[in-house]
């Protein structure tokens, strides 16, 4: 299996290579913590869906509410 390449650009110099186990195994973490994070910001924006249409009311008139 083929790793991930990085690009490194230092002025003039371009530099095209394979991650390292240490980079390779940062960016896994990384895109696992954004899965995470978008499936909990995903289940919030359910959760206030619900909410709302539970109370009736629309996302602008909650807000009219609210201030």
């Amino acid at each position: 299996m083929t790793k991930l390449q990085i690009r490194i650009i230092d002025g003039d110099e371009i530099i095209d290579r394979e991650m390292n186990d240490d980079e390779l195994a940062l960016t896994t973490n990384l895109r696992a913590e954004q899965k995470q994070l978008l499936e909990i910001e995903k289940a919030k924006a359910q959760a206030k869906a619900e909410l709302l249409e539970r109370l009736g009311i629309t996302a602008d008139e909650a807000k009219l509410l609210l201030a």
